[in-house]
């Protein structure tokens, strides 16, 4: 039986995983496919599992990033510590399914990030959103001394902020911005983060972990401003490399 990949979340139809993965295997003459699981809710994992026995890996995407926690037998150091897993490793031992946790997102993040700045570094960075990609951006930024706060909706926490304070002066402020919500993202392209635009300039650096548009509103709005910007497109491509060399690593 052919070994399966794959990656679980609520709507897919913005991903590029099973492109990657697809070229990935025929390039290197790898037997294997990878196969897009929309789940209407994590609970629908089990079943999944038992359905396809020759599942090997998984990813994991937006909203199950902390959902599938519980589900897990073992959860690797970073990930227990970002709280939040992207990668699964299935083992089967004897009769049982092991699924091993990893976060892969904090790798490539951390890939992409020093990619434009150097380190150490004192600007300060605003990030957007607090689900399970801010968790690792969050972790990431810690672990190299990067002063940071956190923009959400609700639920706030000592370190984060709510967009209705966001102020022209605290963009002045925070001159590393990263989205890590789904606005913009494909197919609601028009959409973008609620953040004043207008004291961005050529100090500032945009990071959108979207990849699909290459070119988000979020993006466009630093562009025309000077600002550095970069897409999610090499973050996606590290964290998919990270994932087969844990899959490989782990599975068998």
């Amino acid at each position: 039986m052919t070994d399966l990949y794959g990656l679980i979340g609520r709507k897919l139809s913005h991903s590029h995983s099973k492109q990657f993965f697809t070229t990935f295997f025929e390039e290197n003459k790898i037997k294997a496919s990878y196969k897009l699981f929309e789940l209407t809710t994590i609970h629908e994992l089990p079943a999944l599992l038992q359905n396809n026995p020759n599942l090997k890996g998984l990813n994991v995407t937006i909203p199950y990033k902390q959902e599938v926690l519980p589900f897990l037998d073992e959860i690797d150091f970073d990930a227990k510590m970002i709280g939040a897993v992207n990668a699964i490793a299935v083992v089967q031992k004897k009769e049982k399914t092991i699924l091993k946790g990893f976060n892969t997102d904090a790798f490539g993040f951390e890939k992409s990030l020093k990619s434009v700045i150097q380190f150490p570094n004192s600007k300060k960075a605003l990030i957007l959103g607090t689900g399970g990609a801010a968790r690792a951006v969050r972790y990431l930024l810690r672990k190299n001394g990067i002063v940071f706060k956190s923009v959400g909706r609700k639920g706030l926490k000592s370190d984060e902020l709510t967009y209705n304070v966001i102020t022209p002066k605290l963009i002045e402020e925070f001159e590393i911005i990263i989205n890590t919500t789904p606005l913009g993202m494909f197919p609601l392209v028009e959409d973008a983060p609620k953040i004043p635009y207008h004291p961005i300039g050529k100090d500032h650096i945009l990071m959108d972990l979207i990849y699909n548009p290459a070119d988000t509103i979020f993006l466009k709005e630093g562009k025309q401003r000077g600002a550095l910007t970069m897409n999610g497109q090499e973050m996606f491509i590290q964290q998919a490399s990270k994932s087969w060399e844990i899959w490989q690593k782990h599975s068998f």
